[in-house]
């Protein structure tokens, strides 16, 4: 059963990770928190943090409560790298 649950994260996490590259902002704020909890993906605060700042630039209330968490628990290297690849992303989608 373990196995099959992993194997359903790993491909949620796929299809999310292709939803939120589009721009889908609810799945953004979805993929992030998978980033955190290692929900079928390795745990990646760095893209976590990135994916929250994304949808909080695009309106949405949840990104900035996610930037709060996991601000707390990240470097200021962690933050600065995150900051920098979601800038990255929004240049190259807009």
């Amino acid at each position: 059963m373990k196995l099959f649950n992993y194997r359903l994260n790993f491909l949620a996490a796929k299809w999310y990770r292709e939803a939120a590259e589009q721009g889908d902002v609810d799945t953004q704020i979805s993929l992030a928190i998978m980033y955190l909890n290692g929900t079928g993906i390795p745990v990646n605060k760095v893209k976590g943090y990135m994916w929250f700042s994304l949808a909080k630039t695009q309106g949405h209330e949840k990104g900035a409560e996610g930037l709060e968490i996991v601000r707390k628990v990240m470097t200021l290297a962690g933050i600065s790298k995150a900051q920098a690849l979601a800038s990255e992303w929004w240049e190259k989608h807009n």
